[in-house]
């Protein structure tokens, strides 16, 4: 008689990966999907930042109530948004408005070079899972490099620099061209400065991103 014996079934790696992207969606995709869609139904830019900013607001104070700790991508949008008020509250001038996405580019910005001589650069939350891919040993082996290895932290800074100096070059850009061009050509200029500010980020970022996933796959392999 022959005994068969059961094993538990493995978690899906597109669990892993749903689990990691989590905060990435909570934080991010919801407000600025929320936003859009509100702004596209027809509600008001003040109403609109505001109601996109409730979700990334309860996170940040449940972060420092719970774990007495910052929320750094929910905090980073309710920032942006708070700026964001603001500015609509300044004036109606197009350039003004213009000159808005700017501003907002750069307090992006800046949180993000601010947060990479911190512990937590915010960058690291949005590439993490594109290394990691929902593997629970890549994960653990990304938890051990980031403990252990030098290297993996200074690559993990440079990461957030990279991207925090982009962004701060497209709101000069933004501000300087808002002023200095035609307000028809800025609404089209303001679409590509964002596509080759994205690029931009995604190719020089490369430089210390697919390091970092090399170590993981050498780490998690051991």
């Amino acid at each position: 008689m022959t005994t068969t014996e059961l094993q538990a079934p493995a978690v899906p790696a597109k669990n892993e990966l749903v689990a990691t992207l989590r905060p990435l969606l909570l934080d991010l995709a919801v407000p600025l999907g929320s936003y859009y869609v509100l702004r596209g139904a027809g509600v008001g830019l003040v109403a609109s930042l505001a109601l996109s900013s409730v979700l990334p607001t309860v996170r940040t104070v449940a972060g420092l109530v719970r774990d007495r700790t910052v929320n750094g991508l929910a905090a980073l949008i309710v920032a942006v948004n708070v700026v964001s008020i603001a500015i609509s509250f300044w004036s109606g001038d197009p350039r003004i408005m213009m000159a808005k996405d700017g501003a907002v580019t750069s307090t992006i910005g800046i949180a993000i070079l601010l947060s990479a001589f911190g512990s937590r650069p915010l960058m690291t939350a949005g590439m993490r899972p594109f290394i990691v891919k929902g593997s629970a040993a890549k994960s653990e082996a990304f938890d051990r490099l980031l403990a252990a290895s030098a290297r993996f932290r200074r690559l993990e800074r440079m990461f957030s620099l990279v991207w925090g100096i982009t962004l701060i070059v497209d709101c000069v850009l933004r501000i300087c061209g808002a002023f200095a061009l035609p307000v028809g050509t800025m609404v089209w200029l303001s679409t590509v400065l964002t596509v080759a500010s994205i690029a931009a980020g995604m190719f020089v970022g490369c430089a210390f991103s697919v390091p970092m996933e090399n170590m993981v796959k050498l780490e998690a392999a051991k």
